[in-house]
């Protein structure tokens, strides 16, 4: 017999009353503020402004599973920012769109703002009303499917608070069984936070051996077996094992003790994925984050060249030597590239690929006067812009060290290497929290390091946006020797 593996996709996404009735809801919506403001600036519907509800309204469909609007449970106040950036990134494309069509000119400029303002506000209200009648109506409700999770641990944990946090799976969590292997030797997931809820611990019913009964006994209908990576090789065995007691199965292997990057679930021709470890920039957001680079760059050259030109005399001035200091950094994907610097010390004190190369530290003597000032104030990242305009870094990323640096850090942090996944930058998250200049201690570093690998599981050019603006007012610091 042969098995065909990609005759259905093998991601579905359960739907239910509220995920098919909320798309339809908010696209009523738009609609109908669309075409009130039409009424109000136009005066009649004209075939413009259909092929832009019409455009509006595709954009939005994949903006807003891009953001997981409709397939996310989380409290409202987030559930409000993830729509306000799902709609801004609508508008944005939006506006790109007419601006490359050239056909920006023919809508009412106030028909697009007030589109955008009252539309959000709209959307917000129906997010709200269906989110008040989803509790209302799972208040109600009895649960249809009795559950047993086959695992303890954190994760069995964090799953069983979900499940019982969401009233509207109809699921309720009648207990939880051992793994006989987990009563042997069980490694703690280290890396999953419980930071989000206060662990209850589940009843704990037995092993897996008591497992056939316990369906009998309680009615069980689904059952989620979370295997941690040394168990795994009890699946096939328990798969089996309730393939005969007709209950829905779920496996969710425990991957946690790892530290994931940009992990993802997907499938490549009916052969499901699960990446552990990839970079952000794949595709269109590899697209955008080079043309955010490359724009941004060149406005802000243009912008600072004055303040360039002045710094350059200043240091040539102050002593003798080249204006720019160059040093190999680490980049995207572990290549290396020579760093643009502004030189801050004494030529004598540029030892590039010495072993005990030091960083700047407080009252530093290799630094010279101009040096200690630009430093103090970041100006002497500035020529980095041409690293950026080149491709070789970011505007924004984890900064690049000294590859002297990378290989002794790299050392005594397991996961260092990680921050390599995206382009370096000349402001970060890390940098923004404070975490930047001289690190005396690894507990430091290693902070910026959590702080690198934080911003790479969630970046967007939003994120982006939002470290670019906080950088203004954390241009001095500290820590900058």
């Amino acid at each position: 017999m042969v098995i065909k593996y990609n005759t259905k996709s093998l991601l579905q996404r359960r739907k239910s009353l509220i995920t098919v009735l909320q798309p339809l809801l908010d696209s009523t919506a738009i609609v109908a503020v669309a075409y009130f403001f039409v009424k109000f600036y136009v005066g009649f519907l004209t075939q413009d402004y259909i092929i832009l509800m019409l455009v509006l309204l595709g954009i939005v469909a994949v903006a807003y599973d891009r953001y997981a609007i409709y397939r996310s449970s989380t409290n409202f106040f987030t559930k409000v920012v993830r729509l306000f950036n799902a709609w801004s990134t609508s508008f944005l494309a939006l506006f790109l769109l007419g601006f490359l069509t050239k056909v920006s000119a023919a809508y009412s400029r106030g028909f697009i703002i007030a589109l955008y303002v009252f539309g959000f506000v709209a959307q917000i209200i129906i997010h709200y009303i269906v989110r008040k009648f989803a509790q209302r109506r799972s208040k109600y409700s009895v649960a249809t499917d009795n559950v047993i999770i086959v695992g303890q641990g954190q994760l069995a944990s964090y799953l069983e608070h979900k499940i019982s946090s969401n009233p509207w799976l109809q699921q309720r969590v009648i207990g939880s069984v051992a793994i006989e292997e987990d009563l042997v030797g069980k490694k703690k997931s280290h890396r999953f936070k419980l930071n989000e809820f206060e662990s209850n611990k589940t009843i704990g019913l037995g092993n897996t051996s008591d497992l056939l009964e316990l369906i009998d006994t309680h009615g069980i209908t689904t059952v989620y077996i979370v295997t941690p990576l040394e168990s795994s090789t009890v699946l096939e065995r328990l798969y089996f094992l309730l393939l005969d007691k007709h209950v829905s199965i779920h496996w969710i292997p425990d991957i946690f003790s790892l530290r994931l990057i940009n992990h993802s679930v997907r499938e490549i021709a009916g052969i499901p994925v699960l990446t552990l470890s990839e970079t952000p920039l794949t595709g269109i957001s590899k697209l955008s984050k080079s043309i955010e680079d490359k724009v941004l760059s060149s406005i802000i050259l243009l912008l600072i060249s004055p303040i360039l030109l002045m710094v350059a005399i200043a240091i040539k001035l102050d002593s003798p030597g080249p204006v720019f200091f160059r040093q190999y950094r680490t980049g995207w994907n572990g290549k290396k590239f020579s760093i643009w610097k502004f030189r801050s010390m004494q030529v004598g004190q540029l030892v590039v690929d010495a072993e005990d190369l030091k960083q700047a530290q407080k009252n530093d003597p290799r630094v010279t006067k101009v040096g200690a000032f630009i430093r103090k104030t970041s100006l002497d990242e500035l020529p980095q812009l041409f690293n950026v305009l080149t491709g070789e870094m970011s505007l924004v990323g984890p900064r690049p060290h000294a590859v002297q640096h990378d290989e002794s850090y790299s050392r005594r942090i397991t996961d260092y290497y990680v921050r390599h996944n995206i382009k370096p930058g000349i402001t970060g998250l890390a940098q923004v929290r404070g975490f930047r200049g001289e690190t005396k201690d690894m507990d430091l570093m290693t902070k910026r390091i959590e702080s690198d690998i934080e911003y790479i599981n969630n970046w967007s050019v939003w994120l982006d946006l939002a470290i670019l603006a906080r950088t203004t007012t954390a241009f001095t610091g500290k820590q900058a020797y």
